[in-house]
């Protein structure tokens, strides 16, 4: 009973080794990331992946990315403003028509606009981060 509870010690000891070295010493934090276009009859798609504290909204989108064929996503960056979301999953925003995809954090049904693009926004432990398909001409 003592070797298991040493070898069981010594396995999970092992692993957070390996998480602390793979984020330059940061635990990961893990968020949701769900898609939204009601524009169109797109269903809802939601993703769970992990960045670390300090990380941006970015590192999380290039995991789910990786992770998940049915993910992708396109930016632009502006000289005066840094990056912002193009396209998501083949959908892209239109000067034209007005859209764009805009960016919100959900807590309790409430939405928050981030009040900075990809770049810069660092998620929090168990946040649920919204990007959501919209227009700016309603």
């Amino acid at each position: 009973m003592a070797l298991r509870m040493t070898l069981l010690f010594a396995g999970l000891l092992l692993f957070s080794i390996q998480v602390v070295l793979t984020n330059g010493g940061q635990a990961p934090l893990t968020i949701k990331l769900s898609v939204v276009n009601e524009m169109s009859n797109m269903t809802p798609e939601s993703y769970f992946t992990t960045v670390v504290q300090g990380g941006v909204l970015l590192g999380a989108l290039r995991r789910i990315q990786e992770a998940h064929q049915g993910f992708q996503f396109t930016m632009k960056e502006d000289p005066n403003f840094g990056l912002f979301l193009e396209s998501v999953n083949g959908v892209a925003g239109n000067d034209e028509d007005q859209t764009y995809w805009e960016l919100l954090s959900e807590n309790s049904g409430e939405y928050t606009r981030l009040d900075v693009g990809i770049g810069c926004y660092t998620p929090a432990e168990d946040e649920h981060i919204v990007l959501r398909f919209n227009t700016s001409s309603k």
